[in-house]
């Protein structure tokens, strides 16, 4: 028997995701989604709270021939982060991904231009600051964006994403300061497979939802 999908698509998971959070109660909240997938559910999540929304960007660091294989993730300014089972699997120091590393960095950094479109990012200090993301599979790409967001002061610090291995949840703790998950399945493979339609999002409709930002 096929599994059924739990999400139609990402604008209909960040619709489910931003109800839940409009429990809570917020102070002079900041929705960022991470690029590029998150950005979409962040965009719904920002309607739903009726506050900003801007981007962070983290890229991937893969092993050293198996770049599928994500070891560690880097923003385009804090420090990488590196997911320290996985170089003990791979026998890996940091030497062998320093120039992965630094690749992906330039990368991170062209995006986050690329979006910004010569604004500054909006300000997150003293505010409730919201990472949204489509899914967390290892985790380490939402932990490079927390610290660099942390890095900027803000009053709280929270992730949410739709759908998460519960492994990487857990992993989390101490890099936010609170997190949501809707889904947490057992049997979790790929972030994709929870979602009818789980296209690519382009940086065209990054820029695009990016549009409206406002402080």
């Amino acid at each position: 028997m096929r599994r059924r999908r739990a999400f139609a698509d990402r604008r209909v998971a960040g619709v489910l995701l931003g109800r839940r959070l409009r429990e809570r109660e917020w102070h002079d909240p900041l929705v960022l989604g991470l690029a590029r997938g998150g950005v979409v559910v962040a965009h719904a999540v920002a309607e739903m709270l009726d506050a900003p929304l801007d981007v962070v960007v983290a890229r991937k660091i893969g092993a050293p021939g198996r770049p599928e294989f994500g070891v560690g993730a880097v923003t385009a300014w804090g420090e990488p982060t590196f997911d320290a089972r996985g170089l003990v699997l791979l026998d890996l120091d940091l030497a062998d991904l320093a120039e992965t590393c630094e690749k992906e960095r330039k990368e991170a950094r062209r995006r986050e231009a690329l979006y910004l479109r010569g604004r500054e990012p909006l300000p997150r200090t003293g505010r409730d600051v919201i990472v949204v993301d489509d899914g967390l599979a290892t985790g380490v790409t939402a932990r490079a964006a927390l610290r660099s967001v942390r890095a900027d002061g803000p009053r709280t610090l929270f992730f949410a994403a739709p759908v998460c291995a519960p492994d990487a949840v857990r992993g989390l703790k101490g890099d936010a300061d609170e997190a949501l998950c809707l889904l947490e399945p057992h049997g979790f493979r790929a972030v994709g497979q929870w979602f009818l339609d789980f296209t690519q999002t382009t940086d065209e409709q990054v820029i695009e939802l990016l549009g409206g930002g406002r402080p």
